[in-house]
Formats: C-alpha cells, sequence, structure tokens
C-alpha cells in the first residue's frame, strides 16, 4: 500500500517542477536579454515527464528539462539598443503568456489530482489498520 503512496508522491514531485519551469518561464516573457547578452533571449522552458519513478517502480518522474527549440519572437523597435543586427528588431522569448496559463492550470488540477490520490490511501490504510488493531 505505500508503493500507492509513493505513485502520488512521485506526480506531487514532477507537477512541482512543472510550476517551477512555468514560473520562470512567466517571469522572462518580457525579457530581451540574457545573462546581458544583445539579441539572446530567454528560452522557454519545458519539462518532460516519463513513466516510472525511474527506478523501475510506479509513478512518474522528471526525464528532462529541456530549452524549447521554436523561433524567438521579434518586435520592430528601432533605436533600441538592444538590437544586435541593426535593422530594427529586437528578439523576445519564444514564451506566450497564454500558453503557460493553460499549462498552470493543468499542472495545478494534476497536482490537487495527486493530492486526492494520497489523501484516499491514507484513509485505507488507516481504516486496515483499524481492523488489525
Amino acid at each position: 500500500m505505500f508503493h500507492a503512496l509513493d505513485t502520488s508522491t512521485s506526480g506531487l514531485v514532477a507537477q512541482r517542477t512543472r510550476m517551477d519551469a512555468i514560473a520562470a518561464n512567466l517571469a522572462n516573457a518580457g525579457t530581451a536579454t540574457r545573462d546581458g547578452v544583445t539579441n539572446s533571449p530567454f528560452r522557454r522552458k519545458m519539462v518532460l515527464l516519463q513513466p516510472g519513478d525511474g527506478r523501475g517502480g510506479a509513478g512518474v518522474h522528471v526525464s528532462e528539462i529541456r530549452d524549447d527549440p521554436s523561433a524567438f519572437r521579434r518586435r520592430y523597435e528601432p533605436g533600441n539598443p538592444l538590437d544586435g543586427d541593426g535593422d530594427g528588431y529586437v528578439l523576445y522569448p519564444n514564451v506566450s503568456s497564454e500558453v503557460e496559463q493553460v499549462n498552470a492550470i493543468e499542472a495545478t488540477r494534476s497536482y490537487e489530482a495527486n493530492i486526492a490520490a494520497a489523501e484516499a490511501t491514507k484513509r485505507m490504510m488507516q481504516a486496515a489498520l483499524s481492523l488489525i488493531g
């Protein structure tokens, strides 16, 4: 029965990691530079999940946190000192706040579902112990 708690816990950890990445994406959505490098904006982070706990058990685990390779957004801002090419366009992160908000809702609901599963497991364990004792 403890494996059921392990499964829920792995889901909680995975969804928390997703929420951390989503928060970083949203926080950097309007940042035109990265570490002071002109024309090198923040790249959206994607959390990749795999079934299993990474040790052959049940649940899910974060297999990788990867940079999104999609193109940066270009905004015409002539005279902006961050225009490294001199063409009047400044590159911004490949982050869509709408997509990130949908991902945040999904991660939150998955987190809540894992909490509900853990609570149900806890109630079953308590019922089993009360039958024994």
